[in-house]
């Protein structure tokens, strides 16, 4: 007879001004979706709209099929206000507009 045992994990989200890091203990077959579902009711949690976030495991983009392992950081990412693409190119009209701003002296 075997005795399932649970497994430590940490959920992690951030804002601009704020981050959240968790440590849960979950049973050993835990997908990356059956957690998301645990803790969508939980703050600061529960105003995500999980479902539409990306997530990955220690900066890897992962299935939410996935299963856990013991010391898994799941990562929540936000959506991107602005692609690095077109970040650049606002950055180099706007120093082209107002040369030497920007500048570190």
């Amino acid at each position: 007879m075997s005795q399932e045992q649970d497994i430590s994990v940490e959920v992690v989200y951030a804002t601009p001004t704020a981050q959240t890091l968790r440590t849960l203990q979950v049973p050993t077959d835990t997908t990356v979706d059956a957690l998301l579902q645990q803790i969508s009711q939980q703050a600061p949690f529960s105003g995500l709209d999980l479902a539409a976030h990306q997530v990955g495991i220690f900066g890897q983009v992962c299935e939410r099929t996935r299963v856990l392992q013991a010391g898994d950081r799941l990562e929540i990412y936000r959506p991107l206000v602005m692609d690095a693409k077109t970040a650049r190119l606002a950055r180099a009209q706007n120093q082209k507009k107002n040369p030497g701003q920007g500048q570190q002296r």
